[in-house]
């Protein structure tokens, strides 16, 4: 025997009966592993929630009571939180041009005045700013000026986003 005629020899099966596999699992068993599964993973959950109950109430009274001064009624500190930030943004913002655009009193009782941006530049521009020669010694603090003329006193801060000018004179009293 050769092995072509293996190859070419019939493989009929000789009992072929329909049914089933006699191996396969007994359903009774496999409801069983099943019921048993279920009761032990619910007994773990519950182990489970007990423990963390339990350990729970073990760290609250352990836990030192809160004293009495953490209920007043204190803002938070600084810097708090910014619930808004679009509108405080533009509430800043209007209150800087308020304060660029316009005339006001910063001091009335030493003369001094806010005055707009623009008119603060066109001032400076016209007039310059105060510098004393050389050879003259400073001028006296009760006096305007050596020369005699009263001189403004510009004070520009946050380039230029905001200037008061101590006025001793001039006419620009909003």
């Amino acid at each position: 025997m050769g092995w072509c005629e293996m190859a070419e020899r019939s493989t009929t099966a000789s009992g072929s009966e329909v049914g089933h596999e006699l191996s396969d699992l007994n359903p009774k068993y496999m409801a069983i592993f099943g019921a048993v599964l279920a009761a032990i993973i619910i007994a773990v959950a519950l182990i489970t929630y007990a423990l963390f109950h339990y350990f729970y109430v073990a760290e609250n009274r352990a836990r030192p009571l809160p004293s009495p001064l953490s209920y007043s009624a204190e803002p938070t500190p600084e810097p708090r939180l910014s619930v808004d930030p679009g509108a405080e943004l533009q509430s800043l913002r209007a209150e800087e041009d308020e304060a660029l655009k316009t005339y006001g009193w910063i001091d009335p009782d030493h003369g001094i005045v806010h005055i707009p941006i623009d008119r603060a530049i066109d001032l400076l521009a016209q007039k310059g700013l105060p510098a004393r020669p050389a050879n003259t010694a400073a001028p006296d603090a009760k006096t305007n000026s050596p020369a005699g003329k009263q001189c403004a006193v510009i004070h520009c801060a946050a380039n230029f986003r905001l200037c008061h000018i101590a006025v001793d004179g001039i006419g620009e009293h909003g």
